[in-house]
């Protein structure tokens, strides 16, 4: 089992940045695969990114080009940097993380056992 914890959300104004952390405890951080998944008030939750265990990204196609994701084993951390917010990335930012997961399932929320509580990110216009 794992335990995840987001920090570094917060308000921000259309363009700037922001780069959310999670810090997972309490098993072997470089076993697990890692999502960031986000959810909007009204919506359901969406995939963002993902790193797999050997560090290959994914990402959504909204996101792309101006998010990244990446981990440091050491630090048990996994990190999504996040350029040109848009308004409509407004959402709680949620990680995930699993040991099992196969890459096709990568997108998919239900395929993750193990998540953060969430960490608000709010873009003004």
């Amino acid at each position: 089992q794992v335990q995840l914890v987001e920090s570094g959300g917060g308000l921000v104004q259309a363009g700037e940045s922001l780069r959310l952390s999670c810090a997972a405890s309490g098993d072997t951080f470089r076993r697990y695969v890692l999502g960031w998944f986000r959810q909007a008030p009204g919506k359901e939750r969406e995939f963002v990114a993902a790193i797999g265990r050997g560090g290959h990204t994914y990402f959504a196609d909204s996101v792309k080009g101006r998010f990244t994701i990446s981990r440091d084993n050491a630090k048990n951390t996994v990190y999504l940097q996040m350029n040109s917010l848009k308004p409509e990335d407004t959402a709680v930012y949620h990680c995930a993380a699993d040991s099992r997961i196969i890459t096709s399932s990568y997108f998919q929320d239900s395929a993750y056992d193990f998540w953060g509580q969430g960490t608000q990110v709010t873009v003004s216009s």
